[in-house]
């Protein structure tokens, strides 16, 4: 059995699953809201509360792998311990845990975002752009098939945009447009420095993961009134939520269809940096993939247990 945890700067993950000939079973999931980033942006460190909240969710998860015959396992850390000035410190107490984790750089975190979400698309050759929007980083990569054209990683996500931009909330509704308005064009600022050069990749399809993904995907899906059979979003819905999404602050009884109150405080941030992404990038519509960056973990961790070498190896020689 394989197990994969992903330490990711707003949640962490933990998926195990049985392989066998080419495929797998996901025997459990495991999520829980750390927010590793939380105050990374102003400090440049994992605070003291993030930093037990973190510790406290790997000992949740020592005791979900204890149930299972694991034979591979595989822990990867993201933006947060990428780039926090005492991520050491949460490394070294992780592996007294008898946690040893990979902190990728984001390039790396990008190519298995990738293998994760062509493992749930038929196999052929249709180019694709893929934007993983998580809570320090977006990563975004153009390929077709297995082989990736050209990927990028941007230090934006919600959890950054959150404390960057939405900490102190204005109470007014012109003044929280503006604000909307601004972080918005701040993101599109930032994916500007790319948009060139993914338009010299043109792509087919376009798919967004993860948990901003999901989130937006949902409430588009409800306030369309009507079940997409491929969920996800379009430039012109998400643009149409914006009264929606400052009502979540304006008026704290309204409940937005198709939001969790778990992600409640990621809304306007969410909405800001897939919206800068999409003007930005000229997309005007993404389907959303259920399938992110554990199953391109799985992948690799797969290849590495057959050839019997470490799954970061394998990746890098692809």
């Amino acid at each position: 059995m394989y197990a994969c945890i992903d330490l990711g700067s707003n949640s962490f993950h933990l998926l195990i699953a049985r392989w066998h000939e080419g495929s797998y079973d996901i025997v459990e999931r495991f999520s829980e809201k750390v927010q590793l980033g939380e105050g990374l942006v102003a400090g440049g460190m994992i605070t003291p509360a993030a930093f037990e909240r973190g510790l406290s969710c790997l000992d949740t998860f020592a005791k979900a792998l204890a149930r299972y015959p694991i034979e591979h396992c595989w822990a990867v850390g993201t933006n947060a311990l990428r780039t926090a000035a005492n991520a050491e410190q949460f490394l070294a107490r992780a592996r007294k845990k008898g946690f040893v984790i990979d902190v990728v750089p984001g390039l790396d975190e990008a190519a298995l975002v990738y293998a994760g979400v062509i493992s749930a698309l038929p196999s052929d050759d249709v180019s694709r752009l893929i934007i993983d929007i998580g809570g320090g980083s977006t990563e975004l990569v153009v390929g077709a098939g297995q082989h990736r054209l050209q990927s990028h990683s941007m230090a934006i996500g919600c959890i950054s945009w959150r404390d960057l931009w939405f900490s102190d909330l204005p109470q007014s509704e012109a003044a929280l447009s503006q604000r909307l308005d601004d972080a918005a064009e701040a993101s599109a600022g930032i994916f500007a420095g790319v948009a060139g050069e993914l338009a010299t990749t043109p792509w087919q399809e376009a798919y967004a993961s993860s948990g901003t993904a999901k989130m937006l995907s949902a409430v588009c899906a409800y306030k369309s009134q009507a079940q997409r059979t491929t969920p996800g979003v379009s430039l012109a819905s998400l643009q149409a939520l914006k009264t929606d999404v400052m009502r979540t602050v304006l008026e704290p009884g309204y409940s937005l269809p198709g939001l969790k109150n778990g992600r409640r405080e990621l809304i306007l941030p969410g909405w800001a940096v897939l919206n800068g992404f999409m003007t930005a990038c000229q997309v005007s519509e993404l389907q959303f993939s259920p399938s992110a960056l554990r199953e391109g973990m799985l992948h690799y961790l797969a290849q590495a247990s057959i050839r019997g070498e470490s799954p970061l190896h394998v990746l890098r020689a692809q």
